[in-house]
Protein backbone atom coordinates (compact mmCIF):
# COMPACT_ATOMS: atom_id res chain seq x y z
CA UNK A 1 0.00 0.00 0.00
CA UNK A 2 2.79 2.44 0.86
CA UNK A 3 4.26 2.09 -2.64
CA UNK A 4 1.00 3.13 -4.32
CA UNK A 5 0.95 6.56 -5.98
CA UNK A 6 -0.67 9.28 -3.89
CA UNK A 7 -3.40 9.79 -6.47
CA UNK A 8 -4.77 6.34 -5.68
CA UNK A 9 -5.37 7.08 -1.97
CA UNK A 10 -6.07 10.81 -1.75
CA UNK A 11 -9.39 12.49 -1.18
CA UNK A 12 -10.87 13.66 -4.46
CA UNK A 13 -14.54 13.87 -3.48
CA UNK A 14 -13.87 16.27 -0.61
CA UNK A 15 -11.50 18.47 -2.59
CA UNK A 16 -12.57 22.10 -2.15
CA UNK A 17 -11.09 25.19 -3.79
CA UNK A 18 -12.15 28.82 -3.44
CA UNK A 19 -10.96 32.35 -4.16
CA UNK A 20 -8.86 34.20 -1.57
CA UNK A 21 -11.62 36.84 -1.57
CA UNK A 22 -14.07 34.51 0.19
CA UNK A 23 -14.62 35.05 3.90
CA UNK A 24 -13.54 32.67 6.60
CA UNK A 25 -17.21 32.03 7.42
CA UNK A 26 -17.93 31.05 3.82
CA UNK A 27 -14.96 28.69 3.77
CA UNK A 28 -15.92 27.17 7.13
CA UNK A 29 -19.45 26.45 5.89
CA UNK A 30 -18.08 24.72 2.79
CA UNK A 31 -15.63 22.70 4.88
CA UNK A 32 -18.38 21.65 7.29
CA UNK A 33 -20.65 20.70 4.40
CA UNK A 34 -18.01 18.38 2.95
CA UNK A 35 -16.74 17.22 6.37
CA UNK A 36 -13.18 18.17 5.52
CA UNK A 37 -10.53 20.03 7.47
CA UNK A 38 -8.93 22.03 4.67
CA UNK A 39 -9.79 24.12 1.65
CA UNK A 40 -7.41 25.12 -1.13
CA UNK A 41 -7.19 28.75 -2.16
CA UNK A 42 -6.81 29.34 -5.89
CA UNK A 43 -6.50 32.32 -8.22
CA UNK A 44 -6.74 31.82 -11.98
CA UNK A 45 -6.57 28.04 -11.47
CA UNK A 46 -3.26 28.38 -9.56
CA UNK A 47 -2.79 27.30 -5.95
CA UNK A 48 -2.01 30.36 -3.82
CA UNK A 49 -2.74 29.02 -0.34
CA UNK A 50 -4.49 26.60 1.96
CA UNK A 51 -6.85 27.27 4.86
CA UNK A 52 -7.28 24.60 7.52
CA UNK A 53 -9.26 24.08 10.69
CA UNK A 54 -6.06 24.88 12.60
CA UNK A 55 -5.82 28.21 10.76
CA UNK A 56 -9.40 28.92 11.84
CA UNK A 57 -8.53 28.31 15.48
CA UNK A 58 -5.10 29.96 15.67
CA UNK A 59 -5.28 32.74 13.06
CA UNK A 60 -8.92 33.77 13.37
CA UNK A 61 -10.68 32.79 16.61
CA UNK A 62 -7.67 33.04 18.94
CA UNK A 63 -6.88 36.50 17.54
CA UNK A 64 -10.44 37.73 17.94
CA UNK A 65 -11.05 38.22 14.22
CA UNK A 66 -14.59 38.15 12.83
CA UNK A 67 -15.08 35.14 10.48
CA UNK A 68 -17.88 36.90 8.57
CA UNK A 69 -15.63 39.78 7.53
CA UNK A 70 -12.13 38.28 7.55
CA UNK A 71 -10.95 37.32 4.08
CA UNK A 72 -9.08 34.09 3.46
CA UNK A 73 -6.24 36.02 1.80
CA UNK A 74 -5.47 37.55 5.21
CA UNK A 75 -5.30 34.31 7.21
CA UNK A 76 -4.44 31.50 4.77
CA UNK A 77 -1.13 29.68 4.71
CA UNK A 78 0.70 30.94 1.63
CA UNK A 79 3.86 28.84 1.72
CA UNK A 80 2.18 25.59 0.78
CA UNK A 81 4.11 22.33 0.62
CA UNK A 82 2.68 20.19 -2.18
CA UNK A 83 3.18 16.66 -3.41
CA UNK A 84 3.08 15.21 -6.90
CA UNK A 85 0.26 12.80 -7.68
CA UNK A 86 2.81 10.22 -8.81
CA UNK A 87 4.86 10.26 -5.61
CA UNK A 88 4.35 7.30 -3.32
CA UNK A 89 1.81 7.25 -0.53
CA UNK A 90 4.67 6.34 1.78
CA UNK A 91 6.61 9.46 0.80
CA UNK A 92 3.52 11.56 1.51
CA UNK A 93 3.20 10.05 4.98
CA UNK A 94 6.84 10.80 5.79
CA UNK A 95 6.48 14.43 4.63
CA UNK A 96 3.29 14.86 6.66
CA UNK A 97 4.78 13.32 9.80
CA UNK A 98 8.08 15.21 9.60
CA UNK A 99 6.39 18.58 9.04
CA UNK A 100 3.36 18.12 11.28
CA UNK A 101 0.96 18.53 8.35
CA UNK A 102 -2.58 17.17 8.44
CA UNK A 103 -3.40 18.16 4.85
CA UNK A 104 -1.17 18.42 1.79
CA UNK A 105 -2.36 19.45 -1.69
CA UNK A 106 -1.64 16.98 -4.46
CA UNK A 107 -0.56 18.44 -7.79
CA UNK A 108 -0.53 17.10 -11.34
CA UNK A 109 0.72 19.11 -14.33
CA UNK A 110 0.88 22.26 -12.20
CA UNK A 111 -2.71 22.06 -10.96
CA UNK A 112 -4.19 20.88 -7.67
CA UNK A 113 -6.13 17.65 -8.14
CA UNK A 114 -6.84 16.73 -4.54
CA UNK A 115 -5.66 16.63 -0.94
CA UNK A 116 -3.99 13.88 1.01
CA UNK A 117 -4.94 14.07 4.66
CA UNK A 118 -4.10 12.49 7.98
CA UNK A 119 -7.31 10.49 7.62
CA UNK A 120 -5.60 8.65 4.78
CA UNK A 121 -2.72 7.93 7.14
CA UNK A 122 -4.66 6.11 9.84
CA UNK A 123 -2.87 2.82 9.47
CA UNK A 124 -1.69 0.60 12.36
CA UNK A 125 1.67 0.00 10.65
CA UNK A 126 2.41 3.68 10.12
CA UNK A 127 5.06 4.16 12.84
CA UNK A 128 6.97 1.09 11.72
CA UNK A 129 6.78 2.20 8.11
CA UNK A 130 8.00 5.74 8.89
CA UNK A 131 11.05 4.34 10.68
CA UNK A 132 11.83 1.93 7.83
CA UNK A 133 11.30 4.59 5.15
CA UNK A 134 13.61 7.06 6.90
CA UNK A 135 16.32 4.40 7.05
CA UNK A 136 15.83 3.56 3.38
CA UNK A 137 16.01 7.19 2.25
CA UNK A 138 18.96 7.94 4.54
CA UNK A 139 21.06 5.06 3.23
CA UNK A 140 20.43 5.59 -0.49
Amino acid sequence: MFDLPIKSVMERKKFLAVSPDKTVAQAARLMAGKNTGAILIVTDDQLVGIFTERDLVFRVIAKGLEPKTTLLRDVMTTEVKTLSADQSYGHALVIMQENGFRHVPVMEHGHAIGIISSRNAMDPDLDEFITDERRRVHYQ
